[in-house]
């Protein structure tokens, strides 16, 4: 086995140890104070700033992974995560609404420490010209994270039941504990740091292609989150009268196999040169919340309409993100490479910010059907956008 091989096990196994409880977490907290009698809005309210600061954190911690080293950056988020976890981990009657928010900014800025880290980390392990390994090696860690996430969402349901609120965070914060202190020996030092001592400034991408797919990335994780995040868990409750178990295990099939798919998109998405792909796939994704929202609104079968279309939704949504993951890695520079996925990441956690706030508010006042046409039209805003990225992949300078 070689050193790049092992580094990759090592950065994709703290990813996936990560990504379990970041599942998990998100479930825990929308089921549980849905419970409590909390409206979608105020449930939405909770990750605002989760969001936000996964905005600040990709910004600065580009910077920060050029700097200091990947391996830091990535053990720092382990050890956050830890702490979100110990936080809510208090007595029922300690958990307000401000004690929780600032639990979830705890685990924002930690879950995009850690994913800025891993991302940018298998940039530096594959040579420039083996485009394909690395657009393999991005599929198989992106895919297999969702695929863990959605493990993680069924994994919260499960603790729920079993343990209660607190005790699940407490399950999850001394697993976490044992991953961070073998990172700590495991990561190979000063990864990813640039040998150039980048400038605070350099922290806003200067590259015309990655300007482009960030504003992309923002609109297509908008159009995820504005119905999937609040609306969708809230609506399968309510509307269908599932049980948590059942809410819990749907969303984690859903996210399971989506991540699945995220592994084949090499596969099924072919030769990657040029703008097509990101534009064909986006605009194929645009139709699938449009016909959901057409088939409620003329009484179709709400259980075969939302479930049939979301499962479409999953396969073409796994394809427009993986080829995004791979394009900014490919995109970004050899030589601090975290500044610049940090910033396309930046836009992600922005995505995901006004997905969140317009999936509480947005199916709150209007309902699914709302949603659903926003999503739509957030997709069809990032297939324009991505008209505008290059013919041929640049390459990376060094």
């Amino acid at each position: 086995m070689t050193a790049a091989i092992r580094q990759y096990l090592v950065i994709t196994g703290n990813y996936w140890a990560f990504t379990l409880t970041d599942g998990a977490l998100r479930m825990l907290v929308v089921l549980h104070f849905h419970q409590l009698g909390y409206s979608p809005l105020e449930i939405a309210l909770l990750f605002i700033f989760y969001e936000f600061f996964g905005v600040v954190t990709n910004l600065v911690g580009g910077y920060l992974g050029a700097r200091m080293g990947l391996n830091r950056t990535m053990n720092i988020g382990l050890f956050l995560q830890i702490a979100a976890l110990a936080m809510l981990a208090v007595p029922a009657a300690m958990l307000t609404v401000p004690w929780v928010m600032a639990a979830q900014a705890i685990s924002g800025i930690a879950k995009d420490l850690n994913k800025m880290s891993a991302k940018s980390g298998i940039k530096l392990l594959v040579p420039d010209e083996q485009q394909g390994t690395l657009y393999k090696w991005v599929a198989i860690l992106t895919g297999s994270k969702n695929t863990l996430k959605g493990v993680g969402f069924f994994l919260g349901g499960v603790l729920l039941m079993a343990a209660g609120f607190q005790g699940a965070v407490v399950i999850m914060a001394v697993a976490l504990s044992v991953v961070w202190l073998a990172s700590l020996f495991l990561l190979g030092q000063d990864l990813g740091k640039s040998k150039a001592k980048p400038k605070f400034r350099e922290i806003l991408s200067k590259s015309r292609a990655i300007n482009v797919l960030s504003a992309a990335r923002m609109f297509l994780f908008g159009a995820r989150d504005v119905w999937f995040v609040v609306a969708l868990p809230v609506y399968l409750h309510t509307v269908f009268g599932w049980d948590f178990w059942k809410v819990g295990g749907f969303m984690a099939t859903w996210v399971i196999g989506y991540g699945f798919i995220q592994t084949l998109a090499p596969r099924i998405t072919g030769n990657m040169d040029g703008k097509q792909p990101a534009v064909l796939w986006a605009m194929l994704l645009a139709l699938i919340p449009a016909a959901i929202a057409i088939g409620l609104t003329v009484g179709w079968t709400p259980q075969v309409v939302v479930i049939g279309g979301l499962m479409l939704f999953g396969v073409l949504f796994a394809i427009n993100s993986s080829l995004h993951s791979y394009l900014i890695v490919s995109y970004a520079r050899g030589d601090g490479v975290s500044l610049d996925v940090g910033f396309y990441y930046m836009s992600n956690a922005a995505g995901r910010l006004l997905g969140t706030i317009l999936s509480g508010w947005v199916y709150q006042a209007y309902g699914l059907q709302a949603c659903l046409w926003i999503s739509a039209g957030l997709v069809a805003a990032a297939a324009i956008l991505s008209m505008f990225l290059p013919e041929k992949r640049p390459v990376p300078a060094t």
